[in-house]
């Protein structure tokens, strides 16, 4: 059965959510278990009654799409700098995305079941008559802009994709649309749930839901999405990257990053918008973000950005509300990443720690960048480690070897060890999956102990507002606009600050070097947030930013590609019965 036809049938039914405050999380979008398959005629007419749709189509976004693993995965295993055991990336991690249940079933069909519950919502809630009109508004808001959210995520992964219709229809059959009509379908949205939702800063605003602010922001990153997209094949584009190692496998070392630049390719479906017009929308949204017309923003400091405490904080604009340890709406995110302690307090984790950064994407931030110094892991230590009592230390430098095992790297003794590893522990580096640059973006929450712990993760984000609006300036014109927002997020995290002069060499004094740097900012500050390949898609330069790996990443994860993966193929459930699509995505059966 075509699987947008799956939910086509069910119109008039969904499982209704009770949305409670949890006092042991973030409160959450959904808490308590289904009461079931429920009619319209039992939801009723009520202000209660629309923000159960609400509610049931948020759910969406935690079941059937992050609470089986298919995400995050499905956005971020396939990225230069992302890496992991080459039994969890898989095929998929290698490139070959035929048959993937994370294409199949996460994406395709978890972006349609949003958007298929946002469709029904919106026409039962357009009906309703007994609820305040700016409650009405706000639900119908909500739910336009899942939609818009669910379209943006398929149309970056599938090009073409079909738009289903609004009104309930029998019509199951639809054809892909172009790039450009999808596009012009999510900013419709978008500017009408931005006009119709809640501000954060509204008496009547609900923590954990999208705001008319998320809105906002979230157009801003769509319009440079498409501009990028948009840019001038031969736009030239510099990434720090290259082969991993250096030497022989029974004796390699991390080979220093070389500075490649590259130039754009066409990205498929963009040719015919102009780039010019899309950065100039970009910057007007995430302009408005900025001076506060949809609410108020901020950067967290980077000591508390972090903490499960500060999980409603403004930056995090959208993100994932999730509830710990419960068995239906769980997400893996705290396992992948982190990994699970013995018991809570323990010192040795039980399971999971597997995805994390390479040392390339280490060694792109500055020594004193809080973001590698506090955000990422430099010593764990797994279960198998405690009768040795042993664990890892990261990176393999001097400066880490010396203070993890008295020892630099050329084996000379230099004194104990010292600071957070003079505990007696035998620490030791591997050159695998074992040891890499694993983030603490996701460690604090509230039971460490357990395999589905609350962790959110973060669809949109403040600083990546300021990020798109430097972006947009950039390509603008107005340079230095670009550098003043560009720093302030290099500021919140103790980077060296950019500048248009300087007579070392530093200065980002033309447009290339401060795009380049711009760029490269994204994948330092949105690391493990699900961007990286997005940003690679965008810019044109993901087939020859993952070839630059030569083969295979630390991990031994095979990163070559080819034209093919710069789509994901259509599934061929989607393709056996939607008369409407003849063809899959190129090189793709």
């Amino acid at each position: 059965m075509m699987i947008t036809k799956i939910y086509g049938k069910a119109l008039s039914y969904f499982f209704t959510f009770i949305l409670t405050v949890s006092l042991s999380s973030c409160s959450s979008w959904i808490e308590e278990e289904p009461e079931g398959l429920v009619t319209k005629e039992r939801v009723g007419d009520s202000q209660e009654a629309a923000a159960q749709w609400v509610t049931g189509t948020y759910s969406k976004l935690i079941y059937d799409m992050f609470c089986w693993g298919y995400f995050p995965r499905v956005l971020e295993h396939d990225a230069d700098y992302i890496s992991g055991p080459d039994w969890l990336f898989g095929t998929f991690g290698a490139g070959n995305f035929q048959g993937e249940s994370d294409v199949t079933d996460a994406l395709w069909k978890g972006c349609y079941g949003l958007i298929a519950r946002a469709n029904n919502g919106i026409r039962e809630i357009s009906a309703m008559s007994n609820l305040t009109e700016a409650a009405k508004n706000n639900a119908l808001g909500e739910l336009r802009f899942l939609r818009a959210f669910g379209y943006f995520l398929l149309v970056r992964a599938y090009g073409d994709i079909p738009i289903q219709p609004e009104e309930e229809t029998t019509e199951y059959d639809q054809p892909r649309q172009p790039v450009g009509t999808v596009y012009e379908y999510i900013v419709s949205n978008l500017e009408l749930a931005s006009a119709m939702m809640y501000k954060n800063t509204d008496a009547a605003y609900q923590q954990g839901h999208a705001s008319a602010g998320a809105a906002a922001g979230l157009l801003a990153k769509v319009y440079a999405t498409a501009a990028a997209a948009a840019m001038p094949a031969g736009t030239e584009v510099t990434v720090r990257t290259g082969k991993p190692y250096t030497g022989t496998d029974d004796n390699r070392t991390y080979a220093p990053l070389q500075t490649m630049t590259f130039s754009k390719q066409a990205v498929a479906g963009y040719e015919s918008l102009d780039a010019a017009a899309y950065y100039a929308k970009a910057a007007e949204w995430a302009l408005k973000v900025i001076r506060g017309d949809y609410g108020t923003y901020e950067m967290s400091d980077y000591a508390q950005l972090w903490k499960k405490s500060n999980c409603h904080a403004s930056e995090f604009m959208f993100a994932l509300q999730t509830v710990s340890g419960d068995a239906t709406y769980k997400v893996s995110v705290h396992q992948q990443y982190e990994g699970y302690m013995t018991e809570p307090g323990s010192d040795f984790i039980q399971e999971g720690g597997w995805v994390g950064c390479t040392r390339h994407w280490y060694d792109l931030f500055d020594h004193d960048d809080y973001r590698i110094t506090k955000g990422v892991k430099h010593r764990w230590r797994a279960k198998t480690q405690r009768e040795s009592n042993s664990g890892f230390y990261y990176p393999q430098t001097n400066e880490y070897s010396i203070m993890a095992t008295g020892y630099d790297l050329n084996g000379q003794y230099v004194g104990k060890p010292t600071g957070i590893y003079a505990d007696g522990v035998n620490y030791y580096y591997a050159q695998d999956a074992q040891c890499l640059a694993f983030t603490t973006k996701y460690m604090d929450v509230t039971n460490n102990a357990i395999n589905n712990a609350d962790a959110n993760w973060p669809f949109l984000r403040y600083a990546d507002v300021l990020l798109i609006y430097a972006e947009a300036q950039n390509e603008l014109g107005y340079a230095d606009d670009a550098i003043e927002y560009l720093n302030q997020v290099r500021e919140r995290s103790n980077a060296t600050l950019a500048v248009l002069a300087a007579t070392d060499g530093s200065a980002l004094d033309t447009q290339a070097k401060r795009r380049s740097a711009i760029i490269e900012e994204r994948a330092k500050e949105l690391a493990c947030e699900g961007d990286r390949r997005w940003d690679l898609i965008r810019w044109g330069i993901y087939l020859q930013a993952m070839n630059a790996i030569g083969g295979s990443d630390d991990a031994g994860v095979l990163k070559t590609r080819q034209e093919r993966n710069l789509l994901f193929p259509i599934p061929v459930a989607e393709l056996n019965t939607n008369k409407a699509i003849n063809q899959n995505n190129p090189g793709w059966n």
